[in-house]
């Protein structure tokens, strides 16, 4: 197992470092710059601002001294938040978008693994139709058509639960995490099912039944762990992606995480803000792909065993 981590640890340097070079050149080809939009400055003003965050240097230049400051844990300043470093504000937004997060991943898990679950026990019949449907409804719908649709129906005509905010009202947070979460419980939802019906097939689920155990001891006791292993190793990228994915929703409910900076550093050309971002997102994403791969291989023995043989 520990091998297993060092390797695809080292994989995924030469990943990353695709990551920064491709953001890099992509921000600096987009139209404009970060002071472009400000008021008309004189141009030495201007060209005093360009020498103090270097972009007066040439931009290969440019690109080997922020490699060196990311190897060293360095974002950078932030163009826009004057006195602020891309760390700082990356630090300030995360709790708020985790606490997201985490709220919407509860929500996917309970409602999915429960369809997944409850639809596996008799397939082809209207009890495995109704959830697998109501699963593709929820693939199919965007959270920016969501969120506007659950405001409109429980917070303003039932008015419910608050439209806005982040810990200000109780009951605020509950909207946010059902419309980030309501498209991953429904690919959570179809794993379970998927894996399920697997594990129910398998010859020693037919011999429990022989033995007269309930169905509910079944499922539970023996059926579960295995039928749950691919939801397991979908939920590192899914936790990664409702990280760095939930910019819509935070935009929606006007929630002061990581997301909203991402998207105003987009509008503001703020060079350092939107690859400090990019780069954190990405390792998420490495890490927790990581970590749902490395349960996965403990749940399953056979991975277990075709780990240790190539190794």
């Amino acid at each position: 197992m520990f091998r297993f981590a060092i390797t695809r640890l080292l994989q995924a340097v030469p990943v990353i470092l695709v990551v920064i070079s491709i953001t890099f050149l992509l921000v600096h080809a987009a139209p404009g710059g970060p002071f472009s939009a400000d008021k008309a400055v004189p141009p030495e003003v201007l060209k005093a601002l360009e020498a103090q965050y270097n972009l007066d240097q040439p931009l290969w230049q440019q690109y080997m001294g922020y490699l060196g400051d990311v190897v060293r844990g360095d974002f950078g300043p932030s163009f826009k938040y004057p006195g602020r470093s891309v760390n700082e504000l990356i630090a300030s937004g995360l709790p708020a978008t985790a606490e997201l997060a985490f709220y919407a991943m509860l929500v996917a898990l309970i409602i999915g693994a429960s369809a997944g679950v409850f639809a596996a026990m008799r397939p082809n019949t209207m009890q495995d139709y109704l959830p697998m449907s109501a699963a593709m409804i929820g693939i199919c719908m965007p959270s920016f058509l969501l969120g506007p649709l659950l405001v409109l129906i429980f917070g303003i005509h039932l008015e419910w639960v608050p439209v806005s905010g982040w810990g200000d009202a109780p009951g605020d947070k509950i909207l946010p995490a059902i419309t980030l979460g309501t498209g991953y419980a429904a690919y959570i939802a179809r794993l379970s099912r998927g894996g399920m019906l697997e594990i129910l097939s398998q010859d020693y689920i037919r011999t429990a039944r022989a033995k007269g155990l309930s169905e509910s001891l079944i499922i539970t006791k023996h059926a579960l762990r295995g039928g749950l292993i691919p939801v397991v190793a979908f939920l590192g990228p899914a936790f990664a992606g409702l990280v760095g994915g939930s910019f819509v929703v935070e935009t929606i409910f006007q929630i002061p995480g990581l997301g909203r900076f991402y998207v105003q550093a987009a509008f503001n050309r703020d060079y350092t803000m939107i690859l400090g971002t990019t780069i954190f997102f990405a390792t998420l994403i490495i890490v927790f792909n990581l970590i749902s791969d490395m349960i996965a291989i403990w749940l399953n023995p056979k991975l277990r065993q075709q780990g240790q043989g190539d190794n």
